[in-house]
């Protein structure tokens, strides 16, 4: 069972949906967690949302309870959430990307898809990822063309992933390619 952590945004619907796709999910509010989907789930999912991750400190308990334990994928505030969470900064980027499409390529040969693949994905973030970054087992492994923003990592010994990007968005091209590749690793 996939359990889906939603951080009171709109796009979690559309993130369940996808995630359906391939197993059950369940959702709840940060705020509202059931122990018991938290214990049965074999994915915990961090749903975009507002703010930045100083915002949900129940989720960041929820990362270092689980991590290790459960595969936990983050998308967008998720992404971020995670990389707080392992020490990272996240701070404004000089452009807001709101419903825009960007390529973005694969940049790390560890990383499950093939490296110099590129996507077409739907971007709605104003924060990103401060780098340098540098954390053992987390791999930058996708990358924005044009702005260099890292755009996804892996961490594939601990099963833990996030897009900056949302691959539920209809303007990410081969998402549920993405998801799928994620889930079954």
């Amino acid at each position: 069972m996939i359990y889906v952590i939603d951080h009171n945004d709109s796009f979690t619907h559309n993130v369940v949906h996808q995630f359906s796709l391939f197993d059950k999910v369940e959702c709840d509010n940060y705020n509202q967690l059931n122990k018991d989907k938290l214990k049965k789930a074999t994915v915990l999912v961090f749903s975009p949302g507002p703010g930045n991750p100083k915002n949900y400190p129940m989720t960041s308990k929820i990362y270092k309870k689980f991590k290790g334990q459960k595969k936990i994928i983050g998308i967008c505030l998720g992404f971020q959430q995670i990389l707080f969470c392992e020490g990272g900064k996240i701070i404004e980027q000089k452009k807001i990307y709101h419903g825009y499409q960007s390529t973005v390529k694969v940049v790390s040969d560890r990383s499950l898809f093939e490296i110099g693949k590129k996507f077409k994905v739907g971007r709605y973030h104003s924060l990103k990822l401060k780098e340098p970054f540098k954390r053992k087992n987390f791999d930058i492994t996708m990358r924005c063309l044009n702005s260099k923003v890292a755009m996804s990592f892996e961490n594939n010994n601990e099963k833990i992933y996030g897009f900056q990007f949302h691959p539920e968005s209809f303007l990410t091209i081969d998402g549920n390619l993405l998801i799928k590749k994620i889930l079954s690793a």
